[in-house]
């Protein structure tokens, strides 16, 4: 394969932030002991604040963005991969502190990196990524109540931010766990979209969106929540005994006002998803259940695929909650 290879690169000189797609060569390429040829990345919301003005996350330029990719070694100078096998990466600050997957080729950590399992394309692996990685976190969090806890079964599920990249697919997995699912919105004309994942019913952000209560009426045995804020306080409120919260995203706001009395009388339990630096332990067990839990066929109806070049175009619309589903690059188109 040629040393030359096409990439997203960021740069900075004062207040003049830009982005362009350029040819470089691997000696462009500094972290790592492990080369790879990436087939797919993704677009993530963090991903979105990046390539907007680096997010206050990059530190040093210029730099090569994209927080996940997957693909097939190259070369390897650690004991754990030979060339051939084909990777996962998502986290571990690669795309931020270290050089990202909107490459044709990316140079990283052998120590990040997941071999694929065999029922999962790399395609399918960027069709998940970090959001749908952390959907599988968060689900089975929630499921760690009868497993784990040995609490009572889990029936009733709310899931919040339901038609971003994380909210969806976890709508399907916890759909395909057998929970019932109550996925909630602020776009009314999603929610047939949203019950062809799994859902059984939607409710509007707006029936959220308000001071809580102290406590409430419990509703559900378990809740993941992309968004925080109010609609995160009044989950919180609404969670049944021993109900478990799944915190993953904050495309709403940082804050939450809320107060101990759930946790206290309830036992609730609010449980971060940190999804960037879980164990390898973990990431395998979870990237080894995906196929089991996702309908790709469905899935891959909602997705967009796009080149290095349009995703300059497209990345503005995740900042704005314009996107529905998932945005795929494909490092060859």
């Amino acid at each position: 394969m040629s040393d030359q290879f096409k990439a997203l690169v960021l740069n900075q000189d004062g207040d003049n932030f830009t982005r362009q797609v350029k040819s470089l060569d691997k000696s462009f390429l500094k972290h790592g002991d492990v080369t790879i040829k990436v087939d797919y990345s993704d677009l993530n919301f963090k991903d979105g604040m990046i390539l907007k003005n680096g997010g206050r996350l990059v530190k040093e330029f210029p730099h090569i963005p994209g927080i996940d990719f997957s693909g097939t070694v190259l070369e390897s100078d650690n004991s754990k991969f030979k060339a051939g096998d084909e990777v996962i990466l998502t986290g571990f600050r690669v795309g931020e502190i270290f050089y990202g997957g909107y490459s044709q080729i990316a140079k990283v950590n052998g120590d990040f990196l997941v071999k694929k399992p065999s029922d999962l394309t790399t395609k399918q692996a960027m069709i998940l990524g970090t959001a749908g990685f952390t959907s599988l976190m968060a689900a089975f969090a929630i499921k760690a109540r009868e497993e784990i806890l040995l609490g009572a079964k889990v029936n009733d599920v709310l899931v919040t931010g339901a038609t971003g990249g994380v909210g969806s697919i976890a709508v399907m997995i916890l759909n395909k766990m057998g929970y019932n699912v109550t996925a909630v919105t602020g776009k009314d004309s999603r929610a047939d979209y949203l019950k062809s994942l799994g859902a059984k019913s939607v409710i509007n952000r707006s029936e959220f969106d308000k001071d809580p209560k102290l406590i409430d009426k419990g509703l559900w045995d378990g809740v993941v929540d992309t968004v925080g804020g109010k609609i995160l306080a009044n989950a919180i409120v609404q969670t049944n005994s021993n109900g478990i919260i799944a915190v993953c995203g904050n495309a709403n706001t940082n804050e939450l006002n809320t107060n101990v009395i759930p946790f206290m009388l309830r036992g609730i339990k609010l449980w971060g998803m940190d999804s960037a630096n879980c164990s390898i332990k973990r990431r395998e067990f979870i990237w080894g259940e995906a196929a089991k839990l996702i309908d790709f066929d469905l899935i891959e109806k909602s997705i967009q695929i796009v080149s290095l070049e349009e995703l300059i175009e497209t990345y503005p619309k995740i900042l704005k909650g314009e996107i529905s589903g998932r945005v795929l690059v494909d490092l060859n188109k």
